[in-house]
C-alpha cells in the first residue's frame, strides 16, 4: 500500500475512511462496520498517520492504533470543519476527507492519546459529575411536587433532607404521598453512596499521583481537582506555556483583533468544561481565604488578588486567578517542581551599582 495518511470519520457502527497518498492522491473511500475497523487497521503500512476527531471511542482506537505501529492524531473539531470542502453539505465521507487534509498540516494541534489508567482515573470524575446532576434533579422535582401540596421547602439540600424525614412519618399526609417520598428518600440515600464512594476512591488516586499530591499545595487547588488535572493532562509538556495551557481550558479572553489593535473580550469557554468548573470553584476559596486574611499577613498573589477584586469585580476576578492558578499548574507539572509561594524572589531585578 501507498497510503501514508488516513481521515477516519468516527461513529457508532460505521466508520469512514478517506485516505491518500505522500502526494495527497485520494487511495481509498470507504465505510467500514466498527467490529470490523482493527483488521482493516492492521493492513495499513508501518508510522501511517491516521487522523480523528476527538470523540468517545478516539482514545480506544488512538491506543489500539499505536500497538500496530500506526500514528494516531486526534484533533479538535472545530479545527477539522474549516477543511470540509462545502459547508452545506455534510456527510461522512466529506468528514473524513475534511480530516485527512487537516492532519496533514503542519502547524495543527493535537490531543494527546490518554492511556487505560487516564481513562479509569477520569470515569471515577465522569459518573460522580452525572450522580450529582441526577441527585440535584431530584431533590427540585420533588421540591416542585410538595409545592403542589401547600409544602414550601429551604433550598439547601440538608433542610430538604430534614424535611423529607418528617414529612415520612407525619400521618396527616396522605399515604400515597408518604409512599413516594420514601421511595425518593431510598433512591436519594443511593445517590449519597454512590457520591461518597466516588470520592474515598478520587481520594485514593490523588494520594496515589505525586503530580496531584505537588498540585494541591497550591490555596484553591483541593484532591478533586488535582486528580482531574494530572489524568486528563497527562504530560504538561505537550503544551508550548501556562498560557497555552490556561487558553485550551478556555479561561483566557477571546481576541477581535485587526490593522494592530488589539481587541479582548469574554473568555473562549472552549476545552473541558469540568476542569474550568473545578479551576474557578477553586478560585472562590482562593479569593474568600485572601479576604479574610488580616491585610499585614497577606502574601503577595494574595495582595494581587485582592487588587484584582477592586478592580475588576467579583466575577472576572475569579476568573483571573483561575488563570493564574492554570499557569502556575502548568509550570509544576512541566517541570516537575513543587509550588513555592516565594519563587517569585529568585526572578527579582538587583538593584543596579
Amino acid at each position: 500500500m501507498d497510503i501514508t495518511t488516513v481521515g477516519a470519520d468516527l461513529a457508532k457502527e460505521i466508520i469512514t475512511v478517506f485516505a491518500v497518498d505522500a502526494y495527497g492522491r485520494k487511495l481509498q473511500v470507504k465505510d467500514i462496520r466498527w467490529k470490523e475497523f482493527s483488521a482493516w487497521l492492521v493492513q495499513l503500512p508501518k508510522g501511517c498517520v491516521v487522523g480523528m476527531e476527538a470523540c468517545s471511542s478516539a482514545h480506544h482506537w488512538g491506543r489500539l492504533m499505536r500497538e500496530y505501529g500506526l500514528v494516531p492524531r486526534i484533533m479538535a473539531a472545530e479545527f477539522v470543519k474549516p477543511f470540509r470542502k462545502s459547508i452545506s453539505t455534510k456527510n461522512d465521507r466529506n468528514d473524513a476527507e475534511a480530516i485527512c487534509m487537516a492532519v496533514r498540516q503542519p502547524n495543527m494541534r493535537f490531543v494527546s492519546v490518554k492511556n487505560i489508567e487516564q481513562q479509569q482515573r477520569l470515569a471515577w470524575h465522569r459518573l460522580r459529575e452525572g450522580w450529582k446532576e441526577e441527585r440535584t434533579a431530584l431533590i427540585n422535582r420533588t421540591r416542585g411536587l410538595l409545592a403542589e401540596f401547600g409544602i414550601v421547602i429551604g433550598k439547601s439540600s440538608a433542610a430538604f433532607t430534614r424535611a423529607l424525614t418528617g414529612l415520612i412519618r407525619e400521618e396527616d399526609q396522605p399515604a400515597t404521598l408518604r409512599n413516594l417520598l420514601e421511595q425518593v428518600q431510598k433512591q436519594l440515600k443511593a445517590l449519597d453512596e454512590c457520591l461518597a464512594q466516588c470520592d474515598r476512591t478520587i481520594a485514593q488516586q490523588a494520594r496515589n499521583c505525586e503530580d496531584a499530591k505537588r498540585l494541591q499545595a497550591i490555596t484553591g487547588v483541593g484532591v478533586i481537582t488535582a486528580d482531574a488535572i494530572t489524568a486528563t493532562v497527562g504530560d504538561a509538556r505537550d503544551f508550548k506555556n501556562g498560557r497555552q495551557f490556561s487558553a485550551w481550558n478556555g479561561i483566557t479572553p477571546r481576541q477581535y483583533s485587526s490593522g494592530g489593535k488589539t481587541k479582548l473580550g469574554c473568555i473562549t469557554r472552549r476545552g473541558d468544561a469540568y476542569l474550568r468548573t473545578l479551576l474557578v470553584q477553586g478560585a472562590k476559596s482562593t479569593l474568600q481565604a485572601a479576604r479574610r486574611r488580616a491585610p499585614d499577613k497577606l502574601t503577595r498573589i494574595q495582595k494581587w488578588i485582592l487588587d484584582v477584586f477592586v478592580r475588576v469585580g467579583y466575577h472576572k476576578a475569579l476568573v483571573a486567578i483561575a488563570n493564574k492558578h492554570a499557569r502556575m499548574i502548568w509550570a509544576i507539572l512541566a517541570k516537575g517542581e513543587r509550588f513555592d509561594i516565594n519563587a517569585w524572589e529568585k526572578y527579582q531585578v538587583g538593584e543596579s551599582i
